[in-house]
């Protein structure tokens, strides 16, 4: 015996044909299959024996296929109908299944978020950030893939991942950004520079500096080169020795020596506390920016993409 569902009709493709075949339907039809009895199905069902029996007629009508005997031993299956048994046994299982599945992925106690961000916030901010909502929800499984800027947006224009993190507003039609956290891009050397200990340098003294930059599509490269622009420095102007894939490249490559470079100070406390890196203010030149949480404009967001988004504005706002 299954209990009742409230169910509505589904289309079953046959042979190119559609037929509108009732979730009920099938349920009575497992039940009379079960206990081989029109009878005794319809108390399972809570419905008549002549209601059962129309359902069947209908069924058998659908298929143009008899699925049940009705012999002196009872209501047996045919072998078309034993074919559909096991079907209709999947589907009704499924069917019950929707609400409960639906109200954990409500509560949160079963969701999967798919993340992308760009490299600050996908190796500093988010993972700061997800052991507090698994702490509040340990019912969601996170995902989190990481590209520079412009590689994330695609990815939620794609629908690939529901929310992207990035350090820069992008011009994108059909895409939401909303700003949850301020930060500052500041010039770093290695430890024994020439400017160490110099305080804040000129700005003309970039010029002839060499520099370690981000690869095109970066937020904190978009940042420091609009940042300097602002300050009448032309960024062409910049000596680049290498251009490098991620922030935590660009920070290994300035400890070695290659040159001097803008960073995000959320990614290199660590570094300035232990001296393997320093600070240089520049006169004229202050580099701020936002980070954005980015979604599909239009589109309803999860209730484990809100929690998330949560946590990261409390985190960081």
């Amino acid at each position: 015996m299954i209990n009742s569902i409230k169910t509505s009709p589904v289309i079953v493709k046959s042979n190119s044909r559609e037929f509108p075949v009732n979730l009920k339907q099938l349920e009575v039809f497992i039940n009379v299959a079960d206990s081989c009895s029109f009878s005794k199905g319809a108390e399972a069902s809570f419905i008549t024996q002549s209601t059962v029996s129309q359902h069947i007629s209908a069924l058998e009508a659908e298929f143009g296929l008899k699925l049940l005997d009705r012999t002196g031993k009872g209501a047996l299956l045919t072998e078309g109908g034993k074919l559909l048994l096991d079907r209709a046994r999947r589907l009704v299982d499924l069917a019950r299944e929707i609400p409960a599945a639906i109200g954990r992925f409500k509560g949160l106690e079963e969701a999967e978020l798919n993340l992308a961000g760009s490299s600050i916030p996908a190796e500093y901010m988010i993972p700061a950030a997800l052991p507090v909502l698994i702490g509040r929800f340990p019912g969601i499984t996170i995902t989190l893939l990481q590209g520079d800027s412009r590689d994330v947006l695609g990815k939620v224009m794609a629908e690939e991942v529901e929310f992207g993190v990035v350090g820069g507003r992008f011009a994108e039609d059909g895409l939401d950004f909303t700003p949850f956290a301020a930060d500052e891009l500041l010039l770093i050397a290695p430890a024994g520079h020439r400017w160490a200990g110099k305080g804040a340098i000129g700005k003309e003294e970039l010029a002839g500096e060499p520099f370690v930059l981000r690869e095109n599509g970066s937020g904190t490269g978009k940042a420091s080169t609009a940042a300097l622009r602002e300050a009448g420095f032309d960024p062409g102007s910049v000596r680049v020795a290498a251009h490098l894939g991620s922030n935590e490249a660009v920070k290994r490559g300035v400890i070695a020596g290659i040159g001097v470079s803008f960073v995000s100070a959320i990614s290199v406390q660590k570094e300035l506390a232990q001296g393997a890196l320093i600070q240089v203010p520049v006169r004229d030149v202050c580099i701020k920016r936002e980070f954005f949480l980015v979604c599909r404009r239009g589109r309803e967001i999860s209730p484990a993409a809100i929690a998330f988004g949560t946590v990261m504005k409390e985190m960081y706002s």
